[in-house]
């Protein structure tokens, strides 16, 4: 994977203004289409990593798509680099995908955190379990993401039941790993998964 600085679209890092406001109402609607709504409020921060779970569906991460256009705030992502191929791999790098060498993790984390210590604002999506199968251990890139990069870590979530999707609480990592880690589970442990038995 090339530089994020380089990969990441000029519109993930610096949108103006009025083009955040006139898409929000559009993609809140389109979650109310659906029966679904948004809930929370994002930090004043200018960049973060974004927690999105869990993540059992690729409906989680397109739900997560649109909130982040309903908050105002279009989302980057890390995604597997065989996904950006041909029409749709162009499309998702508009939607805010980054190419993801799953060879390479060490020069993902190492790309991502450049992104999140560059200037604009950015909100770097990361699916904790890494993959849609149950997954009983989280892959705890995103922590050391953020706390290379100095940034907070925002609390995304899609709740089935509920048919909300949205942000929780903003904490600062911390270098106490378990304790950030048993806050983190507590607030997604009412969260209902779209196929509970692979959480």
């Amino acid at each position: 994977m090339t530089a994020a600085s380089a990969t990441l679209p000029a519109s993930q890092r610096a949108a103006p203004p009025l083009w955040r406001q006139t898409l929000a109402p559009v993609a809140r609607a389109l979650l109310a289409l659906f029966g679904w709504r948004v809930e929370g409020t994002l930090p004043a921060a200018p960049r973060f990593v974004l927690v999105l779970a869990p993540h059992t569906s690729n409906w989680d991460g397109w739900a997560m798509v649109v909130a982040g256009f309903a908050f105002a705030t279009p989302l980057a992502w890390l995604g597997k680099r065989e996904l950006f191929v041909g029409p749709a791999g162009w499309a998702l790098r508009r939607l805010g995908g980054i190419p993801l060498d799953r060879d390479a993790p060490a020069d993902a984390v190492r790309d991502a955190t450049r992104a999140l210590s560059g200037p604009g604002h950015l909100a770097l999506a990361i699916p904790p379990e890494g993959t849609r199968k149950p997954a009983p251990h989280w892959k705890l890139g995103f922590h050391v993401i953020a706390r290379h990069a100095r940034v907070p870590i925002v609390l995304g979530f899609a709740d089935y039941r509920r048919r909300v999707v949205g942000v929780g609480p903003t904490l600062y990592p911390t270098p106490n790993l378990a304790a950030d880690m048993a806050t983190i589970r507590a607030f997604y442990e009412p969260i209902t998964a779209r196929y509970p038995a692979q959480v």
